[in-house]
C-alpha cells in the first residue's frame, strides 16, 4: 500500500529507475550527456511515482527560480485573462512557468503580492500597469530581473513597457463619433480609482470631441465589475437623465453589450440617431444581435510580447525599452458612417 504524504527523494527515483542518484540528477535539471533511453527510463519512474523536483534546493546555487510572477489587477475582467494566455503561449516552449496573482486595483495589494513573488526569487516579472506605490517601484527596480510592465505605455516604466496608448485609443473613438455626426455624448465608466486604463481613454476621448466641437453632456460611473446587467441599468438612467443624448461611449464591452441590447429592447435607432461604442473588442460578444463599435486593444499581443522579452527572444528598437502597439477601432454596427464616407 502506497503511504499517503511520502516524501519522495531522488533515491526514490534511483531505485525505480535502477540508475544513480547523479544520473536521476541530471535527467530531472537536464543538464549533461544522458543517453535518450536512460533519460525515458528515469522520467517514467519519476512519473510514476509522482516525485516533483525541490526546486527551492535547486535554485540556492543560481538565486532564481523557473517562475515568472505575472500580477494583474482582476481574473474576473476578461482582459486579463486574454493577456495572460499570451503569457502562457509563450513560456510554454519553455521551462518558464506563470504564478499568478490578482490585486482587485488595490495600490496595498498589489505591494503585498509583489513583495511575496519576489521572495521567491521569480527569473521576470510581467505586471498590469504603470502606476504603483513608491514600495513597489522600488522592488520591481531592485529585483535583479526583467520587469515588463504590459498593456499600457502612457507613463514611466521602470524597466520595459509593452501595450497600447489607452490615450490616444480614446482620442481615436473620441474623433471617430465627432467625424459621424454625433454631438451630446455621454460616457459610462467606473468608479474604481486603481483602473488608469480606463482614466486615460476619458481623457483622450474628452481631448477629441473638445477639438472637434463636440462635448461630454453627462458622464456616470459605476462600482463593482462589469457586466451586461451593469450596462442595461446604467443605459436607462443615462437615457432618463439627459434625453437628448445620441451617444453612449462606455469603457468596457461588456457594459456596452448591455447597453445595446437595451437600446434595442427600447426599439431605439441604434446606429443611426443613436450611436454606441465599447472597448476592448471581446470576442465573445461575436454573437450580439449587433455588432458592437469598440476597439482592439491587442492584449493577446502584449502578453506574448511581455513574455518574449523576458526570455530574451524579443529585443528593443528604441532606448526607453517600449514597444507601443497600435490599437484597431472597429465600427461595428452601432454607428452612422462617417460624414464622408455617405453617398450623396
Amino acid at each position: 500500500m502506497t503511504r499517503r504524504n511520502q516524501h519522495l527523494t531522488l533515491r526514490d527515483v534511483s531505485e525505480a529507475s535502477g540508475v544513480s542518484e547523479m544520473t536521476v540528477s541530471r535527467v530531472l535539471r537536464n543538464r549533461g550527456d544522458v543517453s535518450p533511453k536512460t533519460r525515458e527510463k528515469v522520467l517514467e519512474a519519476a512519473r510514476m511515482l509522482g516525485y516533483v523536483p525541490n526546486k527551492i534546493a535547486g535554485a540556492l546555487a543560481s538565486n532564481r527560480v523557473n517562475l515568472v510572477a505575472v500580477i494583474v489587477p482582476s481574473l474576473s475582467n476578461l482582459v486579463f485573462p486574454e493577456m495572460l494566455a499570451g503569457v502562457s503561449e509563450v513560456l510554454d516552449a519553455t521551462d518558464l512557468q506563470p504564478v499568478v496573482g490578482a490585486t482587485n486595483y488595490d495600490p496595498a495589494k498589489e505591494e503585498k503580492t509583489l513583495f511575496e513573488m519576489l521572495s521567491w526569487r521569480p527569473s521576470g516579472v510581467i505586471i498590469a500597469g504603470l502606476e504603483h506605490t513608491d514600495a513597489s517601484r522600488a522592488m520591481l527596480a531592485n529585483c535583479g530581473v526583467p520587469v515588463i510592465e504590459v498593456m499600457d505605455v502612457d507613463g514611466d516604466p521602470v524597466d520595459a513597457a509593452v501595450g497600447i496608448s489607452h490615450w490616444r485609443a480614446g482620442y481615436q473613438v473620441g474623433t471617430e463619433i465627432a467625424a459621424r455626426g454625433y454631438k451630446r455624448v455621454c460616457v459610462l465608466g467606473t468608479k474604481m480609482d486603481g483602473d488608469h486604463r480606463a482614466r486615460k481613454r476619458i481623457e483622450g476621448l474628452e481631448r477629441a470631441l473638445s477639438e472637434s466641437g463636440t462635448g461630454i453632456v453627462d458622464q456616470m460611473a459605476y462600482s463593482g465589475w462589469s457586466g451586461f446587467a451593469k450596462g442595461r441599468e446604467m443605459t436607462a438612467d443615462a437615457l432618463k437623465r439627459v434625453s437628448d443624448l445620441d451617444f453612449l461611449f462606455y469603457t468596457n464591452d461588456l457594459t456596452g453589450a448591455g447597453g445595446l441590447l437595451y437600446c434595442l429592447e427600447q426599439g431605439l435607432d441604434v446606429g443611426g440617431d443613436l450611436g454606441l461604442a465599447g472597448f476592448n473588442a471581446f470576442s465573445l460578444l461575436d454573437g450580439l444581435p449587433r455588432k458592437l463599435a469598440t476597439v482592439d486593444s491587442r492584449r493577446r499581443e502584449a502578453g506574448q510580447l511581455a513574455a518574449r522579452i523576458i526570455t530574451g527572444e524579443q529585443t528593443f528598437e528604441t532606448e526607453d525599452r517600449r514597444i507601443e502597439l497600435v490599437p484597431t477601432f472597429l465600427p461595428g454596427e452601432t454607428m452612422r458612417p462617417r460624414s464622408t464616407d455617405q453617398v450623396t
